[in-house]
Protein backbone atom coordinates (compact mmCIF):
# COMPACT_ATOMS: atom_id res chain seq x y z
CA UNK A 1 0.00 0.00 0.00
CA UNK A 2 2.74 2.35 0.83
CA UNK A 3 5.88 2.06 -1.17
CA UNK A 4 8.55 3.09 1.54
CA UNK A 5 7.19 0.49 3.88
CA UNK A 6 7.00 -1.82 2.03
CA UNK A 7 10.19 -1.53 0.68
CA UNK A 8 11.47 -1.69 4.45
CA UNK A 9 9.64 -4.88 4.57
CA UNK A 10 11.34 -6.61 2.08
CA UNK A 11 15.07 -6.35 3.87
CA UNK A 12 14.02 -9.34 6.75
CA UNK A 13 16.05 -7.28 9.38
CA UNK A 14 14.34 -4.36 8.68
CA UNK A 15 10.96 -6.06 8.98
CA UNK A 16 11.94 -7.32 12.11
CA UNK A 17 12.41 -4.18 13.42
CA UNK A 18 9.46 -2.19 11.70
CA UNK A 19 7.34 -5.53 13.47
CA UNK A 20 8.64 -4.93 16.72
CA UNK A 21 8.68 -1.52 16.60
CA UNK A 22 4.71 -1.88 15.95
CA UNK A 23 3.68 -4.40 18.22
CA UNK A 24 5.57 -2.17 21.08
CA UNK A 25 3.84 1.12 19.96
CA UNK A 26 0.55 -0.77 19.89
CA UNK A 27 1.13 -2.35 23.09
CA UNK A 28 1.51 1.14 25.04
CA UNK A 29 -1.54 2.26 23.11
CA UNK A 30 -3.85 -0.80 24.20
CA UNK A 31 -2.28 -0.54 28.17
CA UNK A 32 -3.36 2.92 27.77
CA UNK A 33 -6.53 1.94 27.39
CA UNK A 34 -7.16 -0.80 29.52
CA UNK A 35 -5.56 1.91 32.14
CA UNK A 36 -8.69 4.14 31.34
CA UNK A 37 -11.14 0.82 31.98
CA UNK A 38 -9.79 -0.10 35.45
CA UNK A 39 -11.05 1.76 38.54
CA UNK A 40 -7.09 2.23 39.82
CA UNK A 41 -4.14 3.70 38.08
CA UNK A 42 -1.85 -0.14 37.34
CA UNK A 43 1.57 2.13 36.65
CA UNK A 44 0.82 3.47 40.60
CA UNK A 45 0.10 0.45 41.90
CA UNK A 46 2.58 -1.64 40.29
CA UNK A 47 4.97 1.60 41.96
CA UNK A 48 3.54 1.27 45.25
CA UNK A 49 4.20 -3.05 45.25
CA UNK A 50 0.95 -4.66 44.36
CA UNK A 51 1.69 -7.88 43.12
CA UNK A 52 -2.01 -8.62 42.16
CA UNK A 53 -1.74 -5.42 39.61
CA UNK A 54 1.17 -6.71 38.28
CA UNK A 55 0.27 -9.95 37.86
CA UNK A 56 -2.51 -8.76 35.67
CA UNK A 57 -0.91 -6.64 34.26
CA UNK A 58 1.67 -8.62 32.90
CA UNK A 59 -0.63 -11.14 31.78
CA UNK A 60 -2.34 -8.17 29.60
CA UNK A 61 1.18 -7.35 28.32
CA UNK A 62 1.68 -10.88 27.83
CA UNK A 63 -1.49 -11.42 25.84
CA UNK A 64 -1.45 -8.36 23.58
CA UNK A 65 1.80 -9.43 22.47
CA UNK A 66 1.05 -13.02 21.97
CA UNK A 67 -1.79 -11.71 19.86
CA UNK A 68 0.55 -9.75 17.43
CA UNK A 69 2.79 -13.15 17.56
CA UNK A 70 0.11 -15.07 16.09
CA UNK A 71 -0.71 -12.18 13.47
CA UNK A 72 3.10 -11.54 12.47
CA UNK A 73 3.17 -15.46 12.37
CA UNK A 74 0.04 -15.76 10.14
CA UNK A 75 -0.47 -12.35 7.78
CA UNK A 76 1.87 -11.12 4.82
CA UNK A 77 1.73 -7.33 5.59
CA UNK A 78 2.40 -4.73 8.81
CA UNK A 79 -1.20 -3.72 7.84
CA UNK A 80 -2.80 -7.09 8.64
CA UNK A 81 -0.70 -7.14 11.38
CA UNK A 82 -2.42 -4.19 12.94
CA UNK A 83 -5.80 -4.76 11.64
CA UNK A 84 -5.63 -8.71 13.25
CA UNK A 85 -3.79 -7.48 16.58
CA UNK A 86 -6.32 -4.45 17.23
CA UNK A 87 -9.32 -6.82 16.38
CA UNK A 88 -7.63 -9.67 18.82
CA UNK A 89 -6.82 -6.56 21.28
CA UNK A 90 -10.93 -5.56 21.18
CA UNK A 91 -11.82 -9.37 22.26
CA UNK A 92 -9.33 -9.18 25.08
CA UNK A 93 -10.91 -5.92 26.31
CA UNK A 94 -14.42 -7.56 25.82
CA UNK A 95 -13.22 -10.70 27.66
CA UNK A 96 -11.85 -8.11 30.43
CA UNK A 97 -15.47 -7.27 30.78
CA UNK A 98 -16.99 -9.94 30.89
CA UNK A 99 -15.05 -11.61 33.30
CA UNK A 100 -15.86 -8.44 35.29
CA UNK A 101 -19.41 -9.24 34.87
CA UNK A 102 -19.78 -12.79 35.29
CA UNK A 103 -17.56 -12.80 39.00
CA UNK A 104 -20.73 -11.10 41.00
CA UNK A 105 -19.11 -12.32 44.49
CA UNK A 106 -16.67 -9.71 44.17
CA UNK A 107 -15.55 -6.87 41.55
CA UNK A 108 -12.39 -7.50 40.07
CA UNK A 109 -10.65 -4.10 40.02
CA UNK A 110 -11.54 -3.53 44.05
CA UNK A 111 -9.85 -6.72 44.56
CA UNK A 112 -6.64 -6.03 42.39
CA UNK A 113 -5.94 -2.97 43.85
CA UNK A 114 -6.25 -4.63 48.13
CA UNK A 115 -3.52 -6.89 46.09
CA UNK A 116 -5.98 -10.01 46.04
CA UNK A 117 -3.20 -12.04 44.41
CA UNK A 118 -5.46 -14.98 43.84
CA UNK A 119 -7.69 -12.41 41.86
CA UNK A 120 -4.41 -10.84 39.92
CA UNK A 121 -3.16 -14.87 39.34
CA UNK A 122 -6.76 -15.47 37.86
CA UNK A 123 -6.86 -12.28 35.70
CA UNK A 124 -3.27 -12.99 34.50
CA UNK A 125 -3.99 -17.03 33.44
CA UNK A 126 -7.46 -15.81 31.37
CA UNK A 127 -5.78 -13.35 29.74
CA UNK A 128 -2.52 -15.44 28.78
CA UNK A 129 -5.41 -18.15 28.05
CA UNK A 130 -7.57 -16.24 26.15
CA UNK A 131 -4.76 -15.18 23.74
CA UNK A 132 -4.00 -18.00 22.52
CA UNK A 133 -7.40 -18.83 21.64
CA UNK A 134 -7.35 -15.88 19.92
CA UNK A 135 -4.52 -15.99 18.32
CA UNK A 136 -5.74 -18.93 16.85
CA UNK A 137 -8.89 -17.82 15.16
CA UNK A 138 -6.27 -15.24 13.21
CA UNK A 139 -6.34 -16.17 9.45
CA UNK A 140 -4.34 -15.78 6.86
Amino acid sequence: MNPKIDWLLENEYLASIVYVSVAILTLIVFLSLFELVTKYRCWHEIKRGNVAVAMATGGKIFGICNIFRFSISMNSSIYENLIWGTYGFIILLVAYFLFEFLTPVFRIDEELANDNRAVGLIAMIISISLSYVIGATILI
